[in-house]
């Protein structure tokens, strides 16, 4: 299933960029990440909750260009992609944030088909708003480049 999410953020798009770059801050404002590791430039671990369910699973940084965007793959079951934008909109910053997954189990499809994921990544979105909205600078930064090739698909790149 495919969900998408938008806010305007009250910063610029440089501090807000470099803050989702701290992904092990995720936990802060994400509701069921229960912690993200950065295992390099490329590649993050992360440990959820969903429905009482815990995983882990490993997703590699597959495009990334400061200031504009991040895309991401998770290397195996269940699904994980994403891309998140940055856009400026004068001293603030549109962020929109796409994401597919393959819920598994019947509680999360019904929660899928119920409008709760949709829901829970809009929210986890304005949260992130909060978050960086209430510091007067980001918790760091990484500003690297992962180069997109167009000719392949968020997951063919994980690989």
């Amino acid at each position: 299933m495919e969900h998408q999410a938008r806010t305007l953020v009250d910063r610029p798009v440089s501090t807000v960029y470099n803050q989702w770059t701290q992904f092990e801050t995720f936990p802060q404002f994400m509701e069921g990440v229960n912690s993200v590791q950065q295992l390099d430039d490329s590649t993050t671990r992360w440990d959820v909750e969903i429905a009482g369910v815990k995983r882990s699973y490993i997703a590699d940084i597959v495009d990334q260009q400061p200031d504009q965007r991040i895309r991401w793959a998770s290397r195996e079951e269940p699904l994980n992609e994403g891309e998140v934008r940055f856009t400026p909109r004068g001293d603030e910053t549109e962020v929109t944030l796409w994401m597919k997954f393959e819920p598994e189990g019947a509680v999360e499809k019904a929660g899928d088909k119920l409008g709760f994921v949709q829901q829970r990544v809009q929210d986890d979105l304005d949260r992130f708003k909060s978050f960086i909205e209430a510091r007067p600078i980001e918790t760091g930064a990484w500003r690297g480049n992962l180069p997109n090739d167009p000719n392949q698909t968020a997951q063919e790149r994980a690989l």
